[in-house]
């Protein structure tokens, strides 16, 4: 097998050739950087703000609060009952005495 000769590169030909390639892979990955924070600015478009959590977290407040006052001034089913059971019986006998 016959070795065919090549053109020889001098050093600063090569030099070139790499500062391009270098170049080349430069843009590339500038490039890419931008455009990922280019998309995670507009992941954070949608974001809540420290505000808006703090709104409701006051919300969340507000609720509690209600859910507590309606526990403490509910009536009990078996209490209810027993005193549904109590008036009926007086309505009926004001009804049977006005009769």
């Amino acid at each position: 097998m016959k070795r065919t000769t090549k053109n020889k590169m001098s050093i600063e030909d090569l030099a070139l050739s790499m500062n391009r390639g270098f170049k080349k892979v430069e843009n590339l990955i500038k490039s890419e950087v931008d455009g990922l924070a280019i998309s995670t600015a507009k992941g954070f478009e949608n974001t809540a703000t420290k505000i808006d959590i703090e709104g409701l977290k006051g919300q969340i407040q507000g609720v509690d609060k209600r859910i507590d006052d309606f526990v403490a001034t509910r009536v009990k089913h078996d209490d209810h009952n027993k005193l549904k059971t109590r008036v009926d019986l007086i309505e009926q006998k004001l009804e049977s005495k006005s009769k």
